[in-house]
């Protein structure tokens, strides 16, 4: 099973900053930091036509943690900075355990 070190996000703008979204990419998790770092300049290139400004940046993953975060945590200042990092949120669900079993051969 592979590991993820680091997550590639990509911001599209408005000219102004003062309108931002996430951007689809095709490959947007890494094995290692140094890969996510190669690809963002490509994925630079290839979003330009999808908003007037992008920002992209690779967000480190702690392997260890991978299947707990849920969340990207992000925003853009005036200045065109990101900051942005991925978070375990303190969401917890509950469920009821005492299910009553079915009996398939009872039931219409």
């Amino acid at each position: 099973m592979e590991h993820i070190a680091a997550v590639l996000l990509v911001i599209g703008c408005s000219n102004t900053m003062t309108e931002c979204r996430e951007l689809p990419v095709s490959v947007s998790v890494f094995e290692t930091a140094q890969e996510c770092n190669a690809e963002r300049s490509f994925v630079l290139s290839d979003a330009q036509s999808q908003a007037p400004r992008i920002i992209a940046k690779c967000l480190s993953v702690d392997p260890a943690l991978e299947d707990d975060y849920d969340q990207i945590v992000w925003n853009v200042r005036p200045d065109g900075t990101l900051d942005a990092s991925v978070e375990v949120s303190n969401l917890e669900v509950a469920s009821n355990g005492a299910r009553p079993e079915k009996d398939s051969l009872s039931q219409q």
